[in-house]
């Protein structure tokens, strides 16, 4: 993946984020909003880490086939 994709995305996640936690408090019960952002910050660790090299689970998870 390239670098300008890779800092687009997160730029855009970050924007999503600041927007959810600045307006989502009058929609959104703060309880809610903490763990949708340690969803997201966790998400987006694992997949940096995957992204980068330095945890392939792309290539180890094998999903079974139903006949």
């Amino acid at each position: 993946m390239p670098l300008i994709t890779l800092v687009f995305v997160l730029i855009v996640i970050g924007i999503l984020m600041a927007l959810l936690n600045k307006y989502g408090p009058g929609y959104i019960d703060g309880w809610y909003i903490t763990l949708i952002n340690i969803v997201v910050i966790v998400a987006v660790v694992i997949w940096l880490l995957n992204v980068v090299g330095l945890l392939p689970l792309a290539s180890t998870v094998q999903v079974p086939r139903v006949r």
